[in-house]
C-alpha cells in the first residue's frame, strides 16, 4: 500500500522518527531542572552504546559484554588526549573512534570465532582487563582518582557548557547514530547478517554457500559497535569533565545487555526503549528506596533490573518493542471470545 509514491512502511518510519525527533526536542521545554535534563542526557549516552549492542546481539548474533570497556576507552582517549597532550576536544573524540575500532577488530578475529556462552565470558574477560588497565596505569588514567579538568566541547566560539547544550548535542548524535544503523540494517550488510541469524530464519552454513562470509560481517558489526561506544565515552568525559574507572566496569557491560534484552534485540527502536526503562528504573530506586531501606538501595536496584528481565523474557521474549503487537493480539482474542460469548 501506497500514498503518493511512498511505501506504507517507509511513511511509518519517518513518522515515527519525526515524532521522536519533536519528543526529543520539546522535553527540555517542559521542565527547567537541571536533574531531568542530566537523566536524559544519560539515556541518550547508554542509547548509543546499545544501538550498537543491537546490532551486534540483534543482527549479527554475538552477545558482547565488553561494551563498557569501549565506551571506557573513548572517555579515556579524550580525557588523556586534551589534558595532558592539549589536543582539541574533536580531535580527541575522533581519535578515539578508530581506536576503539582498532581494539575490537584485533581482538575480535579471534574472539568471534567462540560462540554462546563462551563468548559471553570472553568478552567479559577483555572487560575487566581492559577495567584493570584503566585502574593500574596510574601514570596515564590517574588510577581511582580519575582525570580531572576535561575540557567542554565547542562549536565554533560556542562553548557547550551546560546540561542543556550537552543534551541537545547527545540526542543529535542518538538521531545520527539510528538513522546510520538503519542505513546498515537496511542494506546489504543487514541483508547478509540476516541471513546468518536464527532469529531471522537464517543458517551460516547456507549463507556460506551463497558466498556469505560471517567471520567478516561479525567483525565489522563488533567494530562498528565499539566506535558508537567510544563516541559515547567521549562525549561523556567532555560532558561531565571528570572520569574515573568507575562507570566502565563490569555491571555497566551487563547493565546495556540488559537494556537491549529488554527493549527487543532485533530492534533499534528497543535499543532506546531499553535505555530509558533501565535509566528511569534506576534513578526510581535512588529516590524511593533510601526513604524504605537504609543503605540497600544499590542492592534492591540489581534486584529490580533482573526480575525485569525475567519477566520480560517470560512474557515478552520479543522485548518491550513487541508490546504494541502483544496487545493488539491479545484485544482480538479477547473481542473474538466477547462476539462468540454475545447472543
Amino acid at each position: 500500500m501506497t500514498l503518493r509514491g511512498i511505501p506504507e512502511t517507509n511513511r511509518l518510519r519517518r513518522g515515527a522518527i519525526t515524532l521522536f525527533v519533536i519528543l526529543v526536542s520539546g522535553l527540555p521545554l517542559a521542565t527547567k531542572s537541571t536533574y531531568y535534563l542530566t537523566i536524559g542526557n544519560f539515556i541518550g549516552l547508554y542509547a548509543i552504546v546499545a544501538l550498537g549492542l543491537a546490532l551486534l546481539i540483534g543482527y549479527a548474533g554475538q552477545v558482547s559484554m565488553a561494551q563498557a570497556a569501549f565506551f571506557g576507552i573513548g572517555a579515556y582517549a579524550s580525557a588523556i588526549l586534551t589534558t595532558k597532550y592539549g589536543f582539541n576536544p574533536w580531535l580527541a573524540l575522533i581519535i578515539g573512534l578508530p581506536l576503539g575500532a582498532s581494539i575490537a577488530g584485533i581482538i575480535g578475529i579471534p574472539l568471534l570465532k567462540l560462540e554462546g556462552h563462551v563468548l559471553a565470558v570472553a568478552t567479559l574477560a577483555l572487560s575487566i582487563v581492559i577495567y584493570t588497565f584503566f585502574v593500574q596505569l596510574r601514570p596515564i588514567t590517574g588510577g581511582y582518582d580519575g582525570i580531572g579538568g576535561i575540557p567542554r566541547l565547542s562549536i565554533g566560539g560556542f562553548v557547550l557548557s551546560s546540561d542543556l547544550h550537552y543534551y541537545y548535542l547527545i540526542w543529535t548524535f542518538v538521531l545520527i547514530i539510528f538513522l546510520l544503523s538503519s542505513n546498515i540494517v537496511n542494506s546489504r550488510v543487514g541483508r547478509a547478517l540476516r541471513s546468518i541469524h536464527p532469529f531471522f530464519g537464517g543458517s551460516e552454513i547456507a549463507a556460506q554457500s551463497l558466498g556469505v562470509s560471517p567471520a567478516k560481517y561479525k567483525v565489522q558489526i563488533f567494530m562498528v559497535s565499539a566506535i558508537y561506544a567510544s563516541l559515547s565515552g567521549s562525549l561523556y568525559a567532555h560532558w561531565m569533565t571528570f572520569i574515573n574507572p568507575e562507570p566502565f566496569g563490569i555491571f555497566i557491560s551487563i547493565l546495556m545487555l540488559i537494556m537491549v534484552t529488554i527493549g527487543g534485540m532485533g530492534s533499534l527502536w528497543g535499543a532506546i526503549i531499553g535505555a530509558c526503562v533501565i535509566i528511569l528504573v534506576g534513578e526510581l530506586f535512588r529516590e524511593l528506596v533510601p526513604r524504605l531501606v537504609q543503605g540497600a538501595a544499590g542492592e534492591i536496584e540489581i534486584i529490580a533490573y533482573g526480575l525485569i528481565l525475567v519477566l520480560i523474557l517470560l512474557f515478552m521474549p520479543r522485548g518491550l518493542v513487541s508490546a504494541p503487537a502483544l496487545f493488539k493480539g491479545w484485544a482480538a482474542k479477547t473481542m473474538g471470545r466477547v462476539r462468540r460469548v454475545s447472543p
